[in-house]
C-alpha cells in the first residue's frame, strides 16, 4: 500500500482515555437462565428501567426510546451533563461452558469509556468497547467461559455531557469468539535498521523491533516481496533473512507478492522490468517460477510461509495490461498459476487474495463474483481497510460479513493503520496530517490509535461462523529514518507514515501496541 495524499472531511470528536468500573448491586430476585427483553421491546419508549434490566449510577441517563435496529425500540444512554451509568441483567442457572453475547450498537463517541461486559461469570471479566458509529449499527460480540452457573450482562457508559450510545437486539447463547491473527506488516524494518533506525521498549531500552512487537502480543508478520527493486530491499534475499527473525520469535509468516519491482496497489500494477515484453503465456510461467522460488527457499531454510498473498490490492488486476480485470480469463490464469506454485511448495499454506477498499460492498462482490466465475482458486480473503479512505466502520462490517458468507471463506484485514499524531518527524509531509482527515471519534493520539485497532479487530471477531481471522497493522516499524523513504529509486524520498507507526518519534514502543492482546 502506498497512497498519494487524499483529503476526506470528517468531524473529530474528542475522546479521552479511561475506563470506569461501577460497583454492582446485589442480584435481583427475578434472575433467569435466559436473557430477558434483549430487544428492549417490552415497554415501548420512555421506560426508565426496561423490563428485565436493572440500573446503577446515573439511572436517568439509561432509558428505552424509539428507533430500534430491528424492532421499534432500543436502549439508549444519554444525558445533558456528565454521567456514569450501568444497565445490567443477572442470569443464573446457566449451564457452565462457553457462552457468547451478541449486541448491535451505535455511538456518537466522546465517552471516557463505553462498553459491554460479561462479568461475575466465574472467571475474568470480558469486555468489548462500543465502536464509534453515529449512523450505521455495528454488531459486536463478547465471549465468556461460565464456570459458576451465572453471569451478569453489563452495558456501561462513563460519559461526558451529550455523549450517547444505542444498544439493541442482544442475544446470549452457547458459543465463543476470538481472532487468531494479531499481526503487522514490517516490510520496512530491514532497510530502517540498515540506515540507522533504532527501536526501544516503552521504558526506553534499546531493543530488537521484532522482539518488542512479539512481547506486546504480535503473532504474525507480513512481508512484501518485490522482484528486483532498485534499492535491493524487499527482494527474495532480504525476505529470507527477515523470515528467520520472524520465525525465531515464534511468529507466523505471511508473504505478500506484489509481482512488481515497486508498489502494487489499485492504481499501479507494473510488471517487473525482467518480465516486460513477455507474452501472457510466459507471464503465467513467470508468476509460477517467482512464487515457487521464493517460497521454496523459505521452506528450505525452515521458515515455511503460513499464508501467501497472490498479488497486492489487486482490485484492477495485476501485471498490467495482460492481467487487468478487463481480461478476467487471463487474470484468472495468472492468479491460479500463483496458487499452484504456493501449493506445490506446501499444500498447507493458506492462499489469500487481497483487495483494497474494505468498505466497498459492491466492488468487492463484483471482483470476487468474477473470480469465482472464472475458476480462481483461493483459501481466504484479505481486505485493506483504512477508515479515512475506505468508508465507515458500518460499511466495513457489511462488506467483511458479506464476503465471508457469500464465498464461504475466512476473512481478515490485510492492512489498516491509524495516526497517533499529525505532525511530521522529518521534512516530509505525512499522508494523514489534518484533523479533517481523521475518522470521527478517533483522535490522533495513542489512545485513538489503540481504540481504532481494537474496534476494527472487534468487528473482525464478530464475523459470523468464526470466519474472522484477525488483523494486520500496516508498517508498524516505518519510522522516519533518512534514506528509508517510500520510493526505492529515490533515496531522498520520505515515507509520510511515521505518524502511523507503532513506535513514537522518540523511537519508544507506543502504548497502542496493547491492541495486539485483543481476544
Amino acid at each position: 500500500m502506498f497512497h498519494p495524499r487524499r483529503t476526506l472531511k470528517a468531524l473529530l470528536i474528542p475522546l479521552t482515555a479511561g475506563l470506569a468500573l461501577t460497583a454492582l448491586p446485589a442480584p435481583t430476585a427475578s434472575a433467569a437462565d435466559t436473557l430477558t427483553n434483549g430487544g428492549f421491546e417490552s415497554d415501548g419508549a420512555g421506560a426508565a428501567t426496561p423490563a428485565g434490566w436493572s440500573e446503577y449510577g446515573s439511572t436517568a441517563a439509561s432509558f428505552s426510546e424509539s428507533g430500534g435496529r430491528s424492532g421499534s425500540y432500543r436502549l439508549s444512554h444519554w444525558a445533558s451533563s456528565a454521567y456514569k451509568v450501568e444497565t445490567y441483567q443477572y442470569l443464573s442457572g446457566l449451564t457452565n461452558g462457553n457462552h457468547k453475547l451478541t449486541a448491535w450498537v451505535r455511538s456518537g463517541g466522546g465517552q471516557n469509556s463505553a462498553y459491554i461486559a460479561l462479568k461475575n461469570c466465574g472467571g475474568a471479566e470480558q469486555r468489548t468497547d462500543i465502536p464509534v458509529s453515529a449512523s450505521g449499527w455495528i454488531r459486536i460480540v463478547v465471549p465468556v467461559n461460565v464456570t459458576n452457573n451465572q453471569c451478569t450482562i453489563s452495558i456501561n457508559s462513563d460519559a461526558n455531557a451529550g455523549n450517547w450510545i444505542n444498544v439493541d437486539d442482544l442475544t446470549f447463547a452457547s458459543g465463543t469468539s476470538g481472532t487468531s491473527i494479531h499481526g503487522a506488516d514490517i516490510s520496512s524494518l530491514a532497510k530502517s535498521e540498515a540506515k540507522g533506525g533504532v527501536y526501544k521498549t516503552a521504558s526506553g531500552s534499546n531493543g530488537d523491533a521484532v522482539t518488542i512487537l512479539k512481547n506486546a502480543g504480535m503473532n504474525y508478520a507480513r512481508l512484501k516481496v518485490w522482484v528486483n527493486p532498485a534499492d535491493g530491499y524487499n527482494n527474495k534475499t532480504r525476505v529470507l533473512a527477515m523470515a528467520k527473525r520472524v520465525k525465531a520469535a515464534g511468529m507466523k509468516l505471511l508473504v505478500d507478492f506484489h509481482y512488481s519491482d515497486t508498489w502494487a496497489d489499485p492504481g499501479a500494477q507494473a510488471k517487473p522490468a525482467a518480465w516486460s515484453g513477455h507474452s501472457y503465456s510466459q507471464l503465467k510461467t513467470d508468476v509460477y517460477n517467482h512464487t515457487y522460488d521464493v517460497l521454496n527457499a523459505l521452506k528450505a531454510q525452515g521458515t515455511t510461509a503460513d499464508m501467501v498473498q497472490v498479488g497486492n490490492e489487486i482490485n484492477g488486476g495485476m501485471l498490467w495490461n495482460e492481467g487487468s480485470t478487463s481480461n478476467w480469463s487471463q487474470l484468472a490464469g495468472l492468479l491460479n498459476s500463483g496458487y499452484d506454485a504456493v501449493k506445490a511448495v506446501n499444500s498447507a499454506t493458506t492462499v489469500a487474495l487481497h483487495l483494497a477498499k474494505g468498505g466497498d460492498l459492491s466492488g468487492t462482490r463484483w471482483w470476487f463474483d468474477s473470480a469465482v466465475a472464472h475458476g480462481v482458486r483461493f483459501d481466504a480473503i484479505g481486505l485493506s481497510y483504512y477508515g479515512y479512505w475506505h468508508g465507515s466502520l458500518h460499511d466495513f462490517q457489511t462488506t467483511l460479513d458479506d464476503a465471508a458468507a457469500r464465498y464461504g471463506k475466512p476473512v481478515f484485514v490485510a492492512e489498516t493503520a491509524y495516526p497517533f499524531r499529525l505532525d511530521s518527524d522529518d521534512s516530509h509531509e505525512e499522508i494523514i496530517n489534518t484533523t479533517g482527515e481523521l475518522v470521527a471519534g478517533y483522535p490522533a493520539n495513542t489512545a485513538g490509535q489503540r481504540r481504532w485497532m481494537n474496534d476494527v479487530t472487534s468487528i473482525v471477531e464478530a464475523v459470523p461462523n468464526g470466519r474472522g481471522l484477525g488483523v494486520f497493522y500496516w508498517e508498524a516499524t516505518w519510522t522516519a529514518v533518512t534514506g528509508n523513504g517510500w520510493d526505492p529509486t529515490d533515496a531522498s524520498s520520505g515515507n509520510g507514515w511515521e505518524n502511523q507507526a507503532l513506535f513514537g518519534y522518540d523511537d519508544k514502543a507506543l502504548s497502542s501496541m496493547a491492541w495486539f492482546s485483543h481476544r
